[in-house]
């Protein structure tokens, strides 16, 4: 596992780029979302296939993953907006 004070090296390159780090947060949180709904429609298969309590949890652990990302990508988008805001452009 990687250290918590490192960053994976694509994002370290943008770091390095001088890009902006709500810019960065918000990308990585999008790539992050469709991965947790990729994961929520095999959950979603494999629960109909079967009905195990089991594939009920995997299945919410996902739905909790994709609505917290969601929440987080959209804050993004509300930081921008307000920082632009009180810039002035």
């Amino acid at each position: 596992m990687q250290p918590i004070n490192e960053l994976d090296p694509y994002l370290q390159k943008q770091v390095e780029a001088g890009s902006n780090g709500l810019d960065i947060m918000h990308g990585h949180l999008k790539v992050l979302l469709l991965e947790a709904e990729e994961e929520l429609e095999l959950a979603q298969e494999q629960e109909s296939r079967t009905e195990e309590a089991m594939d009920s949890m995997e299945r919410r652990y996902w739905e909790g993953q994709v609505e917290a990302l969601a929440y987080l990508y959209g804050l993004t988008y509300q930081l921008s907006f307000a920082i632009a805001e009180r810039e002035g452009s």
